[in-house]
């Protein structure tokens, strides 16, 4: 068959739509469960594990997202994205109808597939779709969406759980997941090039282990077991054991899940860095701000989805402006490298936290920070598109999701681990057993709220102070990032062309429409 044309304007803004609304599924589905946790283990039983509800997604998602950019490379864009639509929905089903709580993780794992399958797939597709110079602007509306499920997502799941039902978070997953396939079956016409392959079930296998050990020992960690014991310190060696074990398998592996040989590529090598110790910002700051500010300054609980609202809006501004303006000038490296100061300045300010300190400048800092973060995220996955072959797309940008999802794993438990460092202890034990949240810390008499709150805010102000000098690595080396030219259309390069055509002596390959 001969390959589809390129798409036209309307096409274009149609599939892109299609495109957002599948990643909305995703990126809300992580934040509105969020609000309705609590309601959800009371009706299910079993509140002392409701952390393992958000840690089955997180886990899934990120093993997940590499594994669908590869396979999108063998087997095609559309196809992928619309497996995830389909995993995802047949998740959020299953887990709106769980009867018990263990039903509820094991589904909430399926839909963890489908999330990070369509978080990897949608900017897979983008880059095939869009040349790397107009790229900006649409990846930044996709971080967009990011931010808005961080902000809506709260709300919503607060306003389902007060006047329907918990089990309406999941249903109401299904008329847009439809919408998504839909659109994408409709106008997603895409070109892919045809070629016999194997799929790297042993580097699948160790990727996915080794990902699941280190995120059940960052969760686990301090919590369920103490950073010294034998269960964490076997499961951290296991986890260190697999990835070397990985990397090896890798360089010799006929289609690797990973290509070793990207790493040896300098800007996708600087902007892993970059995305891995930004994204353990943002999922710190979304965690610890909110702490802060309903128990130190005494923010209402019911109002959280509202306090990130500077940093979401920071994050809005920047991923917009900053694409339209590498679209306009050809130029990329200077919004990472300014957005990285940003962000440093915002974190050395954030060290300056107290009892003092007032909404208006936790909000300012915020949207500082915000703008750094917004600057920084988009762009550097415009860069890493840029610098690989086409060949290398799929599997170039899910590394990159991969990278973000895993800095936020990492970052909270490893700014986790520094803020209970700096509490515990602290806070006498009789005052300790009441404040389980923020409403119990407010009911206290005067006084001990007083003291609850300076411990408070020495370890949220400490997780800050740990941060610095990590966020001023990472500024360090993305100055130091090389810039390439911006391609002005996604058409691959002669010479890849011509080692696609067979001329390296393999099988001939047929561009067939997808």
């Amino acid at each position: 068959m001969t390959p589809a044309g390129p798409l036209s304007k309307r096409q274009l803004y149609t599939v892109f739509g299609g495109l957002m609304i599948g990643l909305l599924l995703s990126a809300l589905d992580g934040t509105i469960v969020s609000t309705a946790l609590p309601t959800i283990a009371g009706r299910l039983g079993g509140l002392e594990h409701i952390a393992w509800v958000a840690t089955a997604y997180l886990l899934t998602s990120t093993a997940a997202t590499p594994l669908f950019g590869k396979v999108s490379d063998l087997y095609g864009r559309r196809l992928l994205f619309q497996v995830a639509i389909v995993i995802f929905l047949v998740g959020s089903l299953l887990a709106a109808l769980a009867q018990t709580f263990g039903q509820l993780v094991l589904f909430r794992g399926i839909q963890g597939i489908g999330g990070g399958g369509l978080q990897s797939m949608a900017f897979v597709m983008v880059g095939d779709l869009v040349p790397p110079r107009e790229r900006g602007r649409y990846i930044g509306f996709f971080t967009g969406v990011f931010a808005l499920s961080s902000v809506v997502g709260p709300l919503a799941g607060g306003f389902l759980v007060d006047n329907l039902s918990w089990r309406w978070i999941f249903t109401i997953n299904l008329p847009i997941g439809i919408v998504a396939l839909f659109v994408t079956s409709w106008a997603l016409k895409m070109p892919h090039v045809k070629r016999d392959h194997k799929i790297d079930w042993l580097g699948a296998a160790l990727l996915v282990s080794g990902t699941t050990l280190v995120i059940l020992t960052t969760v686990w960690g301090g919590k369920e077991y103490a950073w010294t014991s034998p269960t964490i310190i076997a499961m951290g060696g296991g986890a260190v054991a697999i990835w070397v074990s990985f990397v090896k398998w890798e360089r010799k592996a006929p289609e690797p899940i990973v290509p070793m040989h990207l790493f040896s590529n300098r800007v996708f090598a600087s902007s892993m860095v970059a995305l891995l110790l930004v994204g353990s910002l943002l999922m710190s700051t979304d965690s610890f701000l909110p702490l802060f500010m309903q128990t130190v300054i005494g923010a209402s609980a019911t109002s959280s989805g509202l306090l990130l609202m500077p940093l979401m809006a920071g994050i809005l501004t920047t991923s917009i402006s900053s694409g339209r303006l590498i679209a306009r000038t050809g130029r990329y490296k200077i919004f990472p490298v300014v957005g990285l100061g940003f962000c440093c300045t915002a974190v050395f300010l954030f060290t300056r936290l107290n009892v003092g300190t007032g909404r208006v400048y936790v909000s300012a800092v915020q949207f500082l920070m915000g703008l750094g973060i917004g600057a920084t995220m988009p762009t550097t996955s415009v860069a890493v598109q840029n610098s690989v072959d086409q060949k290398d797309m799929g599997v170039a940008t899910a590394a990159s999701q991969f990278t973000r999802s895993f800095g936020g794993a990492l970052g909270l438990a490893g700014y986790g681990a520094v803020f209970a460092s700096r509490i515990n202890g602290k806070i006498p034990a009789a005052i300790a057993k009441r404040i389980e949240d923020p409403r119990a810390i407010r009911a206290l008499p005067p006084e001990q709220r007083a003291e609850v709150a300076k411990v408070l805010a020495s370890g949220v102000r400490g997780v800050y102070v740990f941060a610095l000098p990590v966020m001023c690595v990472a500024w360090v080396i993305m100055m130091f990032m090389k810039e390439l030219p911006l391609r002005g259309s996604t058409a691959m390069p002669a010479a890849e062309a011509g080692a696609s055509s067979g001329d390296e002596g393999g099988e001939p390959v047929v561009m067939v429409a997808h």
